[in-house]
């Protein structure tokens, strides 16, 4: 336990929330490993000078995650240590990689907007710059916690209404196929990592210092005709990437 990282008061950021991700990243990192328990409340109130009511919700937390149990007369037993796995593939969709691994997910629309082509964007959807541009914010939950953030562009002449189609079914493949575009892959995916900025953390609940894992993704249709490019946002200590074939 010695290891694991000490709260920040005065942050903005709860210290509830700050010992679960301490407590994630040390189940994560095998700390516990030895007894396949959380330690007792009263050794983690010591710990990060805190009382016995904010631990306990810290783990509440983590419960309602599905990462630790409460047992009667044993303390809080560890479920799942491993981060939730995500798949790059020919066929990256967020839903089918995910899988099973999440009992729930759910995916929000946070903001929608018609703008003009920037060159980068430009580049990636093969566009000129100053065309018009869909552009999507989105968030996406597993079992109630945020694990990515994503922007993308789509070309407005081919995809007018993707967002009420988005907002409308929670999913890029779908919002796809109700405008008539049935399959699409994956042709390009960069991998980089930063740390998150002031909106990243409060979307994604993640406290000052936390690291992303970024993607930028071009999706194409089968033609090789780009109809997506995004940038998306995960949690590092709650995602990690496979690259398969």
């Amino acid at each position: 336990m010695a290891g694991l990282k000490q709260v920040q008061r005065q942050t903005g950021v709860a210290l509830w929330r700050q010992i679960a991700d301490r407590i994630r990243e040390a189940i994560s990192s095998g700390a516990y490993d030895e007894t396949g328990m959380v330690p007792p409340e009263t050794v983690l109130a010591l710990q990060f000078g805190v009382n016995r009511h904010t631990v306990r919700s810290a783990l509440a937390a983590l419960a309602q995650e599905g990462i630790v149990r409460a047992v009667q007369g044993r303390g809080t037993l560890i479920e799942r240590k491993e981060r939730l796995n995500f798949p790059i593939t020919r066929r990256t969709r967020f839903t089918a990689g995910i899988g099973d691994q999440a009992r729930e997910m759910r995916s929000l629309l946070l903001d929608e907007a018609n703008e003009e082509a920037s060159a980068e964007v430009a580049r990636w959807l093969g566009l000129r710059q100053g065309e018009e541009v869909i552009r999507l914010e989105t968030l996406r939950h597993a079992d109630k916690r945020p694990v990515s953030k994503a922007t993308s562009w789509f070309p407005a002449g081919r995809f007018a209404g993707i967002g009420e189609a988005y907002r409308k079914h929670e999913s890029i493949t779908k919002a796809f196929a109700e405008l008539g575009l049935s399959d699409y892959i994956r042709a390009t995916t960069e991998v980089t990592a930063a740390h998150a900025n002031t909106a990243d953390l409060t979307d994604l609940e993640l406290t000052p210092g936390a690291i992303l894992l970024i993607a930028k993704a071009m999706n194409t249709d089968l033609d090789g005709v780009p109809v997506q490019y995004s940038i998306s946002r995960f949690a590092a200590d709650r995602v990690q990437f496979t690259i398969e074939n």
